[in-house]
């Protein structure tokens, strides 16, 4: 059957593409291998966020007391349940997507899609043609052959979403989003948990205030933490037990768990897709493209977790809808790369857009700081609730905002103000003098960018 764009992979930027493609007028297919949604619905993001829920009214029920409410009996996770919340959750939104494509009239095609020859794809041993392919494949988490996967003492993300009991005793090995939630989720319900980071910090692509504020939030939560330190092996030995092999400050050492969870990053899906076939090009296991997502070969497009630069949900999206609106001819401005938000749904939450202050440092750019602690935020404090800051870094000569890093309680939910603002190049005075509702967590915004100013009030 002929298409006039076929999008392989319908994750957050696949089926976005897809979409945006049919709103244009065009003709749709999506091919999928699994669930509708891809990874991030299924089995990363939306998921992950239903655990993490559930794990914070668990810390609602057992500090009630705080807040002047008395639980009667004893309060406990029931993992089982929690789990089955999950992918209830995960199955709702699959359905969203699958009603999403069925509206736009776009053909879910059910099977592994590979490329063939110019303008055609293979699912399954069916052949479909199109005059634009869009590969949007994602990725998969990365195994080290010192750390084999197994699946049950030695899991990945996928089965950490999926456990059927509470171990007593899990280390997270990775301290990034990924690792650094799902070690937060067990802790928090109870389990006793030990990240390990190569890296000199936690959080290392983070700013350095907010790694350390967030290795002193672990440490509360009694989870140990571990920077600058190598795993050189795991292994079960023959009761069952995780035995992990490490180098750090303290020399070398073997830790043992019930459970590992290796956090080390993802790998992206591009094998046996028909990349080497077609002469598409490849570079460090990325899909190297134009600033509209074009690979070397022409009608051949690649987009998401598979190209190179941050491997975000929310980036493939927009890169979806670059790249169809440039195959439509809409001429659209490509992808800012510089103003991409991060979010980390520990608690407290991390959220980010910008530069850090140690990359400017690195850039020789001028700047000044704006800092507000939620210790002197109303809000924070009638919620009982007073970790983190908020810390604005703005350009010396013209003011304008340039990263912002935030820590606290729904700071994720504050990361679109200034990721609006560094995207239209907003001043601390334009940000300071913008009325903030109050009593609100952003008004610490505001707060911050009087600070920067020098006027700030309530510090």
């Amino acid at each position: 059957m002929q298409y006039d764009i076929i999008v392989i992979g319908s994750g957050p930027g696949g089926y976005v593409a897809a979409i945006r493609a049919a709103q244009l007028g065009k003709k749709v297919a999506l091919v999928e291998r699994a669930e509708a949604g891809g990874v991030c619905l299924n089995w990363g993001c939306i998921p992950t966020k239903a655990l993490l829920k559930s794990a914070q009214v668990y810390g609602y029920c057992t500090t009630a007391a705080l807040y002047g409410v008395e639980v009667v009996g004893e309060v406990k996770p029931d993992l089982e349940k929690i789990v089955a919340r999950s992918r209830s959750v995960a199955e709702t939104m699959s359905k969203g997507v699958q009603f999403l494509l069925k509206k736009n009239n776009i053909d879910l095609i059910a099977g592994f899609g590979r490329l063939t020859g110019a303008g055609r794809v293979d699912v399954d041993g069916t052949e479909y043609t199109a005059d634009h392919i869009i590969l949007a494949t994602g990725a998969r988490p990365r195994e080290m052959p010192f750390m084999p996967v197994d699946g049950e003492h030695i899991i990945s993300s996928k089965q950490a979403l999926t456990l059927s009991k509470l171990p007593q005793s899990m280390i997270v090995v990775g301290s990034g989003a990924i690792g650094s939630e799902f070690a937060w989720f067990y802790a928090a319900l109870g389990v006793k948990v030990t990240v390990v980071e190569y890296l000199p910090r936690m959080m290392p692509l983070e700013d350095e205030e907010v790694s350390k504020a967030m290795e002193r939030a672990f440490r509360k939560l009694r989870a140990n933490v571990l920077t600058s330190t190598t795993v050189k092996a795991v292994r079960v030995n023959a009761e069952g037990i995780c035995e992990v092999d490490i180098e750090g400050k303290k020399g070398a050492e073997t830790l043992t768990a019930d459970v590992v969870l290796s956090a080390v990053g993802i790998q992206s899906n591009i094998e046996n897709i028909g990349l080497e076939e077609l002469g598409v090009a490849v570079e460090r296991g990325k899909v190297l493209v134009d600033k509209y997502y074009q690979t070397n070969v022409s009608g051949i497009y690649a987009i998401g977790d598979i190209v190179p630069g941050p491997a975000l949900a929310h980036v493939a999206s927009a890169e979806g809808i670059c790249c169809v609106e440039a195959i439509c001819g809409l001429n659209p401005d490509p992808v800012d790369y510089t103003t991409i938000p991060s979010c980390v749904f520990t608690h407290p939450e991390v959220a980010s857009v910008g530069w850090t202050e140690q990359q400017l440092q690195e850039k020789g750019i001028a700047y000044k700081v704006g800092r507000f602690p939620f210790t002197a935020s109303g809000k924070a404090t009638a919620a009982g609730d007073r970790d983190g800051f908020v810390k604005l870094l703005f350009g010396e000569e013209n003011g304008e905002l340039l990263g912002a890093h935030m820590v606290g309680a729904s700071v994720t939910e504050m990361l679109g103000e200034p990721t609006l603002a560094k995207r239209l190049g907003v001043t601390a005075h334009k940000i300071a003098r913008t009325i903030h509702s109050h009593p609100t967590m952003h008004e610490g915004l505001m707060e911050a960018s009087e600070a920067a100013e020098g006027a700030a009030i309530h510090l």
